[in-house]
């Protein structure tokens, strides 16, 4: 089985995110690709919506079914380092091949990830392209080039840039939280 993992803490999903899983079901050919919340970012101290909120906006927006969104590190109530999911989904699947999907702003961090060697001996990275980042040349890319983040779009809640099918519930949920 060959499959793509795109974590991240989606605090709110936005068609950014939207864009990198459709380009990676084009382009990666893979089986399943598993959108992952976090609980809490590693890198981060909290987290604006709950897990279980940002869990269930996503289930709302992919429900085709090449995409599992996956409750594995919101269930551990913790900062989960991915080098752990990758491992837990090793232990539950046959897997061949995975690539793991991360945006441009995380690779130039990637180094510092938890039990980084390991990990790159365990996936491939798949680099989902944003603004002008340079990127080495034998990196698999994905290209979005969105213009949005969620910490942007928390700070300037622009209707535009958030999936219809969850944009009531969002606004909702940040509106006078501006971010803060």
């Amino acid at each position: 089985m060959k499959i793509a993992i795109f974590g991240g803490s989606f605090d709110p999903p936005h068609l950014g995110h939207e864009a990198v899983i459709n380009e990676a079901l084009k382009s990666l050919h893979v089986d399943k690709l598993f959108v992952i919340p976090t609980y809490l970012n590693p890198f981060k101290k909290e987290f604006f919506a709950p897990s279980t909120l940002r869990l269930k906006w996503l289930e709302k927006l992919f429900t085709c079914k090449e995409v599992e969104i996956l409750d594995f590190e919101v269930k551990q109530k913790r900062a989960v380092p991915t080098i752990e999911t990758v491992e837990y989904l090793q232990n539950s699947y046959n897997l061949e091949k995975i690539y793991l999907i991360i945006g441009a702003d995380n690779f130039a961090t990637i180094e510092s990830w938890h039990r980084y060697d390991e990990l790159k001996q365990m996936v491939e990275f798949v680099v989902a392209s944003r603004d002008e980042t340079i990127l080495p040349m034998k990196l698999k890319k994905l290209s979005i080039n969105a213009k949005i983040s969620s910490s942007k779009l928390r700070s300037n809640m622009n209707i535009s840039f958030i999936p219809h099918k969850i944009a009531d519930e969002v606004i909702e949920f940040y509106k006078d939280k501006n971010g803060k």
